[in-house]
């Protein structure tokens, strides 16, 4: 079924100086088990050879990838590119938090070939970064930013959140007008999600601060979509907007659309053709498989082309570009407008859908409701 797409290579660096408080991603607050983590790595890279057609993007994510030396990070592509092939343009990106960043090393990992910056800056409001936990300053922000463009960073990626307690609309809108000053060719903007288990999560449980209501997000949502579009950025997928086509990330909208990808490290995801698999969500345990030479899964599912579908459906459904009916009828077996007509034609009707020839494209309110709209 994929065999047309490219894949994507993502490596997962386990390692937080601090945890942020809503974090629910895996990582460890100790670093001494680093070098240990990399001769694993690599072993599990050998595990792979000769199981994905050649990669054209590589991201490095975690945890906190900016915590690693430049030299260890060239390492870790230059095993890469002996154990995989990587395309010559491929997209190579790197998280990054504003307090590892400086000229010096954003000039070290431009030379080994890293060419995109994903800069994990949250907020420029000083009470909404303690608030979140995070490690970083509102000056260490801005510096980590200019650093970056002095070093040469011509496509550079800044994730925000907004939904924080005690932020209100106006924040936030400085928030996006600090974050243009910098031009950056990428912006991601997130709702906070509160998860169960994070330290926010338990306080929210227990009464200690209320979130936005669904009236209020959906503003913050709309704002933001109108305040960057207003700005020349396109609202590509449901959180993630880009300064032209050209800076839109070709590795996530592998996720988005069923092209297959290899995750490395532990608690990595991977797909390919039907298939799923996961990692350990343990170093320990990650580096007790590869040591015996085994494949560090956790578990493995085989999706039915039902559930393909359904995925194919939720997603497509969060994308600006939608969902091509004839490339889903052929890839899923499933006449969409044929069977789905009827609510079709009710979901234009109220503006929640556009259908152009053979798109099928969310309205700006149905990317609202993205979610919901999958349900058809």
């Amino acid at each position: 079924m994929n065999s047309e797409k490219i894949p994507g290579l993502y490596i997962h660096i386990p390692f937080c100086l601090s945890k942020c408080l809503y974090c629910d991603f895996y990582s460890s607050t100790s670093i001494s088990a680093v070098p240990d983590f990399l001769n694993g790595l690599f072993k599990e890279m050998e595990m792979y050879l000769n199981q994905f057609n050649p990669f054209d993007t590589v991201y490095i994510g975690g945890g906190t990838p900016s915590l690693l030396s430049s030299k260890q990070l060239e390492n870790i592509l230059i095993k890469a590119r002996k154990n995989f092939d990587l395309i010559s343009d491929a997209e190579i990106t790197i998280e990054a938090n504003p307090a590892d960043l400086n000229r010096s090393f954003l000039e070290s990992i431009r030379e080994i070939g890293i060419n995109r910056i994903n800069i994990g800056v949250q907020s420029f409001d000083e009470k909404a970064l303690n608030f979140l936990g995070r490690r970083h300053s509102v000056r260490q922000a801005f510096s980590s930013v200019e650093a970056s463009r002095k070093a040469g960073f011509k496509n550079m990626g800044l994730d925000l959140i907004y939904g924080i307690p005690g932020q209100d609309m106006e924040s936030w809108r400085d928030t996006l007008k600090q974050a243009l000053v910098f031009s950056p060719e990428h912006l991601s903007c997130y709702q906070l999600t509160l998860e169960a288990k994070t330290p926010l999560g338990i306080r929210h449980r227990k009464g200690e601060f209320s979130v936005p209501v669904e009236a209020l997000q959906l503003e913050y949502f709309t704002k933001t979509s109108e305040l960057l579009e207003d700005a020349g950025y396109i609202h590509y997928e449901v959180s993630n907007f880009a300064r032209g086509h050209e800076h839109t990330s070709r590795h996530n909208q592998k996720y988005w659309d069923h092209s297959p990808f290899l995750g490395l490290g532990p608690s990595a995801h991977s797909f390919q053709g039907n298939q799923r698999w996961w990692n350990r969500r343990s170093l320990d345990r990650y580096l007790a498989a590869v040591h015996e030479g085994k494949r560090p899964v956790e578990d493995t599912e085989i999706l039915t082309m039902e559930q393909l579908r359904l995925e194919a459906l939720y997603l497509g459904l969060r994308t600006k570009k939608g969902i091509a009916l004839e490339d889903f009828k052929t890839r899923y077996h499933f006449d969409l407008f044929a069977e789905k007509k009827e609510i079709l034609t009710k979901l234009v009707e109220e503006g929640l859908i556009s259908i152009r020839g053979d798109q099928l494209v969310p309205t700006q309110s149905g990317f609202a409701l993205a979610d919901r709209l999958s349900l058809i």
